[in-house]
């Protein structure tokens, strides 16, 4: 595994660890959000189906985001915009404590929601591009694995938060605590370069790089990957939002108590990041998310149907966590590999986050249905179904492994 990164030149290891840092960064602000879910229930007097709507509205506007700030990136260079949707979504969750109204959230959320998502489609290009073409599923998977720390940190800040703090003020200090970290990130870009572009991509016209993924030579790949996306996205949108809500209302843990489950799965996914990158390289990119995509609906499908006990979820819940990290740890080297350079960044910024259009439905599903069917039944539902689509997707897609991009010699100087 640390191969790879003692071979890398001092520009791939920088733009290694600014994206690394970016996305952990943007895990911190989206998790605090499903950490706070029961106290902002309690301070605005909603519905767990209007809780969802909150975490629907951001993935709605995270697909434009990915979708736009892609091609910004094609359009006008990947470190200009990446350090745009870090300021955005940055201080779109610190101005999430100050909202005094539901709908001030709501609308605070949509712009997170925009940030959040450019930052990912920029800062994984730019990964892609740099790195040698042998190591860009361990680099990509190794970079998707920040979410994991992101959320960790969101998981310990909550802990402390709101133990020590009322309730309806420790909402309001998580979402403010959101801003710090990012501040750290502006120096961090400072050392990057980027990547060549061509001459016509300066011509281009905005407009016609968003459009660029619809042309008939790419077109196929947009449209699958955009379903791989609604799969990979709706299925963990389904787990991850409510889960904590599940943990403590259903499974009747304490703030402490569900954050050690959640540590037992934040750990799992950090590793199967990494470990799916490792088994990307090695197999090819469609036999590892096959592989990673089956295991998951199994997974999930046993942790919330079948009768364990306390003991023995806190066990199944690094396999759990495992499983479902192997699916969003591929995305960004495969989809990247689908695209030529001219619309590489729109093409796997519309791919990711699509996904996020129709499965913003997902969070809000689970809160309906569990008025009916219970919370536990509807997360495994929505979840096993999301995933099923991957298993779809990527079955249509062609093998890209070690594909070798245009102009990328001459940016690991």
């Amino acid at each position: 595994m640390s191969n790879w990164y003692s071979e890398s030149s001092p520009l791939e290891r920088r733009t290694f660890w600014a994206s690394f840092v970016g996305w952990a960064l943007d895990a911190l602000d989206v998790q605090m959000f499903g950490l706070a879910i029961p106290a902002l229930i309690a301070a605005f007097g909603i519905s767990k189906a209007d809780a969802g709507l909150l975490g629907s509205i951001t993935l709605f506007f995270g697909a434009f985001g990915g979708w736009i700030g892609g091609a910004l990136g094609d359009r006008f260079g990947r470190v200009k915009a990446l350090q745009i949707t870090v300021a955005t979504f940055a201080l779109a969750t610190f101005a999430c404590a100050f909202a005094m109204t539901y709908t001030q959230l709501l609308i605070l959320k949509a712009i997170q929601g925009l940030g959040f998502g450019a930052e990912w489609a920029c800062g994984a290009v730019l990964m892609a591009e740099i790195i040698r073409p042998e190591h860009r599923g361990k680099a990509l998977g190794s970079v998707q694995s920040a979410w994991a720390v992101g959320w960790g940190a969101a998981v310990l800040l909550s802990a402390l938060v709101f133990t020590y703090a009322p309730a309806d003020i420790a909402w309001r200090l998580l979402f403010a605590l959101g801003l710090l970290p990012a501040l750290l990130i502006i120096f961090i870009r400072r050392g990057l370069k980027e990547p060549p572009r061509s001459v016509a991509a300066d011509k281009t016209p905005f407009f016609a790089t968003l459009s660029g993924i619809f042309h008939r030579d790419v077109l196929r790949s947009t449209l699958i990957g955009g379903l791989f996306g609604i799969g990979a996205h709706g299925g963990y949108a389904a787990l991850t939002t409510f889960l904590p809500t599940y943990l403590r209302e259903v499974r009747h843990l304490s703030v402490l108590g569900s954050s050690g489950y959640l540590a037992v799965i934040i750990v799992a996914f950090f590793c199967g990041c990494v470990a799916s990158g490792i088994i990307s390289d090695r197999i090819g990119r469609r036999a590892n998310v096959a592989l990673f995509a089956s295991a998951c609906i199994i997974t999930v499908l046993i942790y919330i149907f079948a009768p364990l006990t306390n003991g023995e979820m806190l066990v199944l819940g690094f396999p759990l966590g495992f499983f479902s990290a192997g699916i969003p740890a591929s995305m960004a080297a495969l989809f990247s590999e689908l695209y030529p350079a001219g619309v590489r960044g729109t093409g796997v910024g519309f791919c990711y986050n699509f996904g996020r259009v129709v499965s913003a439905a997902f969070p809000f599903l689970v809160g309906f249905l569990s008025d009916h069917i219970g919370l536990g039944p509807a997360i495994g539902i929505d979840a096993a179904f999301a995933y099923s689509l991957v298993l779809i997707a990527v079955l249509m897609l062609p093998e890209t492994r070690g594909k070798v991009f245009e102009q990328t010699a001459a940016t690991r100087a």
